[in-house]
């Protein structure tokens, strides 16, 4: 028995590499259509997509991010948490507004940008488009909030770049559900080390034999060298959420 829908979760690839065909309004309508269909917490719809257009805004997401690319994709979207539509309804019923601006509703908008960043990435692969999602607009979130002109109680989560893939990656292997799947409670396998050993070596023969940007590299490696970048990067993000409205209590 084939299932299309798992065949294309357990096939996904990030995409970045693009033909120059860019999305159709139809396209754009369709994905954002797919996003709003998502699942949300107590139905409050909290986030907004805005879909960059302006080549100069294009250009210094680019620079933030630290990926050229991006520009040669053929849309790209960027996700918000935001609880400033909800104050402006809420404002409007003469209701109290304080818990907008809690921990708890930050998390909720961030958890309702993130399942329907998912549901974008999923409905354009079935299009036949690719994608990728860009955490790294993060690198200078002050500067995002300026670009895209962001109000009180929102705050910039995710970038998507999709379009027509010029290319279709290898597939990456995910580590064994031993490792991440548990029943009851946390509990890494005895043979962990062992485990972690095999996907090391999995992981090293996947990325020697891919056909393209092989390199010498495992997941104990990739985890260090990320660990191991530059404290300074990012370290403003709790500043801003909170300059954005959010108490983080």
């Amino acid at each position: 028995m084939t299932n299309p829908i798992l065949d294309q979760l357990n096939n996904h690839r990030s995409i970045r590499q693009f033909t120059d065909v860019a999305l159709t309004d139809t396209e754009i309508s369709t994905l954002v259509d797919a996003a709003q269909h998502a699942p949300t917490s107590t139905f409050s719809q909290q986030y907004s997509i805005i879909s960059v257009t302006d080549a100069e805004t294009i250009q210094a997401l680019a620079s933030i991010t630290g990926h050229a690319w991006m520009k040669n994709s053929g849309h790209y979207f960027i996700m918000v948490a935001d609880q400033y539509r909800n104050l402006q309804i809420t404002k409007s019923a003469g209701r109290d507004t304080a818990l907008l601006h809690s921990t708890d509703k930050f998390l909720a908008s961030v958890f309702d940008a993130a399942i329907a960043t998912e549901n974008i990435v999923v409905a354009a692969e079935s299009l036949g488009l690719g994608s990728t999602i860009m955490g790294s607009i993060l690198n200078n979130a002050g500067k995002v909030i300026a670009l895209l002109n962001l109000p009180e109680l929102t705050f910039p989560l995710l970038g998507i770049a999709v379009g027509h893939p010029a290319g279709m990656p290898d597939l990456k292997p995910r580590m064994p559900q031993s490792m991440m799947h548990f029943t009851d409670t946390y509990n890494l396998p005895d043979d962990f080390a062992a485990q972690l050993t095999a996907y090391d070596d999995e992981l090293t023969a996947y990325y020697q034999q891919r056909d393209s940007h092989t390199k010498q590299e495992n997941f104990s490696h990739h985890l260090a060298r990320e660990l191991s970048r530059d404290l300074n990067v990012r370290a403003d993000l709790a500043t801003l959420v909170k300059q954005q409205g959010f108490k983080l209590e």
